[in-house]
C-alpha cells in the first residue's frame, strides 16, 4: 500500500518520540516530564467547567490566555503567538521565517532532533555547527555566519541540558540583526536565563516557551512565542493556512490559570533544580560521567556504554533516553524524577555499574 503514499513522505526521516511502554509500570524518567503535578487551581478549572461550552469553537485569538502571558512575561499581546505544543510554534516558524531551497539555517550538530526533520519537512536547507567536545556551544561560531537565513538555539539545550548564558545569547543575536534567530526555551525556568526581555531590544529575536515542563502540562499541549510583532504576524498567518483553531477551550482555560499560580510552580521547580544537584552529584559517585544540567533532566553515561545503561534499567523498569547516534552512544538521559524515584535510580544503576565493572561488560 506505500504507492498511495507520496515519495516526499515515504522517504522523510520522522522524529521518534521517547517511547511509552504498556507492558508494565515504569518509573518514567525518558521524556522531561515533570514529576510534580499541576498547580491545584487547574483541578478546580476542570471540575467546574461548564461542558456546554465544548459546542462552540474556541476563540482562534486566545485572547484570555494572552492577556495572562503578557501579564506573566511583561510584554505586550500582540508580541505574542500561541500553539499547540512548543513543537507547533517551532514547526510554524520554518515556512514564516525561511524560505525554500535557499540559504541555510543554522543549528548545533546535537540538539533537539526535530530542527532537522522541520527543516526536511518544509524544504529548508540547514547547517549543523559542531558543540566541542564537552557539548559546549562556542559563541564566536555563531557569530556573523554568512550565507544563512537565520539561527535555532535551544536554551538550555537538549539533550545535553547545558545552558548558555544571557549575555552570550544577546552577542549571538546582535552579531546577527539581518537573520531570524529563534530560541527554543523549553526549559529555561530550570535554568532562569530567559531571553524574553531581549525581544524588546532586537526585532530578529523570537522566544519560544512551552507549558508542558516547568507547568508540568504536557497533556495539555501548549506553546507559545513571544517577539516583534511583525513576526509574530508572519506566525498568526501561517497558522492560519493551517488550523484557525489549536488551542481549544479546555487548554485555554488550563494554561490560563497554571500562569497565575506562579508561587506553586516556583516551589515544585525550585525542588526539581536541588534534586537535579543532588542527582548530579549522586551519579558522578557511582561513577558516571555527567554533563552540567541547567534543565531537568541529566545527561549522563559510561563509555561506549549507553545503550547498556539504557537496556538495563529498562529491564529494572526505569525508562530513560537513548540516543543511537555517534558522539551520544556513551550517555543516556535522564529526566529528574522525585526523591522517590531518583533513590530508586541510583540504587538500580549501583547494581549495574558493579556488574560491569566486575565482568567489563554485561
Amino acid at each position: 500500500m506505500s504507492n498511495l503514499l507520496s515519495k516526499f513522505i515515504n522517504n522523510i526521516e520522522a522524529y521518534t518520540a521517547g517511547e511509552q511502554p504498556r507492558d508494565k509500570n515504569y518509573i518514567k524518567l525518558n521524556t522531561n516530564e515533570n514529576p510534580f503535578p499541576p498547580s491545584p487551581v487547574i483541578k478546580k478549572i476542570l471540575n467546574n467547567y461548564d461542558y456546554d461550552k465544548l459546542k462552540l469553537y474556541p476563540d482562534p485569538n486566545s485572547s484570555m490566555l494572552k492577556a495572562a502571558i503578557s501579564k506573566k512575561e511583561n510584554t505586550a499581546e500582540n508580541n505574542i503567538f500561541i500553539g499547540n505544543g512548543s513543537d507547533e510554534v517551532l514547526a510554524f516558524c520554518f515556512p514564516t521565517f525561511f524560505n525554500r531551497k535557499e540559504k541555510d539555517i543554522a543549528f548545533a550538530d546535537i540538539t533537539y532532533s526535530f530542527y532537522p526533520v522541520f527543516s526536511d519537512f518544509f524544504g529548508i536547507n540547514f547547517r549543523k555547527i559542531r558543540l566541542d567536545d564537552n557539548f559546549t556551544l562556542n559563541c564566536e561560531d555563531y557569530f556573523n555566519l554568512k550565507d544563512i537565513q537565520g539561527i535555532i538555539i535551544a536554551n538550555p539545550n537538549a539533550p545535553t541540558g547545558k545552558g548558555i548564558a544571557l549575555e552570550i545569547i544577546e552577542k549571538i543575536v546582535k552579531s546577527n540583526l539581518d537573520k531570524v534567530i529563534i530560541i527554543d526555551e523549553a526549559y529555561i525556568d530550570f535554568f532562569k536565563q530567559s531571553a524574553v526581555e531581549l525581544t524588546k531590544k532586537y526585532n530578529n529575536l523570537l522566544v519560544v516557551k512551552t507549558f508542558s515542563k516547568s507547568y508540568s502540562l504536557a497533556g495539555i499541549r501548549c506553546g507559545y512565542a513571544i517577539g516583534n510583532e511583525t513576526l509574530i504576524s508572519g506566525l498568526e498567518r501561517s497558522k492560519n493556512c493551517f488550523n484557525s483553531y489549536p488551542i481549544d477551550r479546555l487548554c485555554e482555560a488550563v494554561c490560563t490559570a497554571a500562569i497565575s499560580d506562579s508561587a506553586y510552580y516556583d516551589g515544585i521547580n525550585n525542588e526539581i533544580i536541588s534534586e537535579r544537584g543532588i542527582l548530579q552529584q549522586q551519579l558522578k559517585e557511582i561513577g558516571l560521567t555527567v554533563i552540567p544540567s541547567s534543565s531537568n533532566f541529566i545527561f549522563a553515561g559510561l563509555e561506549n556504554k549507553g545503550k547498556i545503561l539504557y537496556e538495563k534499567l529498562k529491564e529494572q523498569g526505569i525508562l530513560v533516553r537513548y540516543f543511537d547516534k555517534e558522539r551520544l552512544k556513551s550517555f543516556v538521559r535522564i529526566s529528574v524524577g522525585s526523591k522517590t524515584e531518583n533513590l530508586v535510580l541510583i540504587t538500580k544503576l549501583k547494581d549495574i555499574i558493579r556488574e560491569i565493572n566486575q565482568t567489563g561488560n554485561i
